[in-house]
């Protein structure tokens, strides 16, 4: 084998003869010397860089062993803020609390709480005051672009008034219905509702709506739900509700065809009175919630029930053609009942009526009548005439326009009738109760302008 060449061998990497081979050094592992005492004292001599040296930990204090304590009780629940009424939330603030989506949404001021205030010349907004409210004043007819109102109901006098948007452009949401404080000139309440609002009442305490199916009462003070009634499709918008203190009546109509439902608050009863063969076009409560008038859509009957029993007490003819009977009011007194239709014909029939019996009212009976002799020819027809001939008719009469619709009521004055026409005119005329016959016209004024007129 070639090994490493000798130094000044003449042959590099041969073995020369004779030659031996070195045996080979192993070199064992020794362990590794500690340092002699010398050598440790210089390494200890030897300055050793600056450290940074944490302060020393003060000595822990021993505290006696105590055994484990619970923890405190968790502290009771917060109660939830309470919340407002059903649909109550406050207008004119920055947080308006939810309201509950199944039912109307009602909004309310601090300024409702104040009570109506008598419209007068003190109470009346100024020019300037309402200039300054331009943004929530209502529109004024023939304003120009101001919108529609379709129903405008008044407090007795005073300065609150219940308004619904209507026509193309409504100024106001038709399913919205808006207090309005003539005073302060600004709405102070709104109650929403799902489908378009039919008709307002309003009483000192109460606030009725009336929508197609459905009629919501509410209370005047805090807009408080009081009571929900089905009724019949009452696209009308039919409702009546008594304005003396201390008896609140109600009079709807009912479920059925032909039926009126009767609401008597103070007893918390309630009375169905089937009134007529065919639909209800029209009714009319007494002031004081005892008479009631109703009407059919033929429009030739008008009976008068007892509102707390709901027996008939009379019953008077229009005509004998059929006729739509826009409207019914009761005087003051009970006295006499006015009618006006869409034959532009005011009647006001004499009621014989003890109106101071309330629960055993009964009619008087009918003044015998002459009937006309019948021929044999005539002999068909002998069940309808008697009865057409014994009916009583009105004993006074004012003639108007064909086609209008009017709105009839009696004048503060004794024996006078004031009349309102959508075409803006109005009339007020006075009536003879014993000799009868045409009214007298006592004035005759037309509130629109002929371009506003429709």
């Amino acid at each position: 084998r070639a090994g490493r060449p000798r130094c000044g061998s003449p042959r590099s990497g041969t073995r020369t003869r004779g030659s031996r081979r070195r045996p080979r050094r192993i070199r064992r592992k020794t362990r590794p010397r500690s340092p002699s005492p010398s050598r440790t004292r210089a390494r200890s001599r030897r300055p050793s860089p600056p450290t940074r040296s944490s302060p020393p930990r003060p000595a822990a204090r021993r505290t006696p062993t105590t055994p484990p304590r619970s923890p405190p009780p968790p502290p009771p629940p917060t109660p939830p803020p309470p919340r407002p009424p059903r649909g109550a939330r406050r207008r004119g603030r920055s947080r308006r609390p939810r309201t509950c989506s199944t039912s109307p949404t009602t909004r309310t001021t601090a300024a409702s709480r104040r009570g109506p205030r008598r419209a007068s010349a003190s109470t009346t907004a100024t020019p300037s005051a309402r200039s300054s409210a331009a943004t929530s004043q209502p529109p004024v007819a023939g304003g120009g672009g101001g919108g529609g109102i379709g129903v405008v109901e008044m407090l007795f006098r005073c300065n609150i008034l219940a308004l619904v948007g209507g026509g193309d452009a409504p100024h106001y949401p038709p399913n919205k219905v808006m207090i309005w404080d003539d005073h302060q000139s600004r709405c102070i309440g709104e109650l929403s509702f799902k489908s378009p609002v039919r008709g307002v009442r309003l009483r000192r305490d109460r606030i009725v709506v009336v929508l197609e199916n459905k009629i919501f009462v509410y209370n005047f003070a805090d807009l408080k739900l009081v009571q929900q009634i089905e009724t019949a499709p009452n696209p009308k918008g039919l409702c009546s509700v008594s304005q003396q203190p201390g008896s609140i009546v109600l009079v709807c109509p009912g479920a059925q065809k032909g039926q009126i439902r009767v609401e008597h608050y103070g007893a918390r009863k309630t009375k169905f009175i089937n009134a007529h063969a065919s639909r209800v076009a029209c009714f009319a409560l007494s002031q004081d919630g005892r008479l009631i008038a109703t009407a059919s859509t033929k429009g030739t009957l008008v009976r008068i029930f007892n509102a707390a029993e709901g027996n008939l007490l009379q019953e008077v003819r229009r005509g004998a053609d059929r006729a739509e009977i826009y409207s019914l009011a009761f005087s003051n007194n009970l006295q006499y009942l006015a009618v006006s239709s869409d034959k532009g014909t005011i009647h006001v029939f004499n009621l014989k009526i003890n109106v101071g019996l309330t629960t055993n009212d009964k009619p008087l009976p009918a003044p015998d009548a002459d009937v006309p002799h019948m021929s044999p020819s005539f002999s068909f027809i002998k069940g309808v005439l008697p009865k057409y001939f014994h009916s009583e008719w009105s004993v006074a009469q004012f003639r108007l326009h064909e086609g209008e619709q009017y709105i009839v009521a009696f004048g503060h004055e004794k024996n006078t009738v004031a009349v309102v026409g959508m075409d803006g005119s109005f009339y007020r005329c006075q009536f003879d109760p014993v000799n009868g016959g045409e009214m007298q016209q006592l004035e005759c004024h037309n509130f629109l302008k002929p371009s506003d007129q429709p």
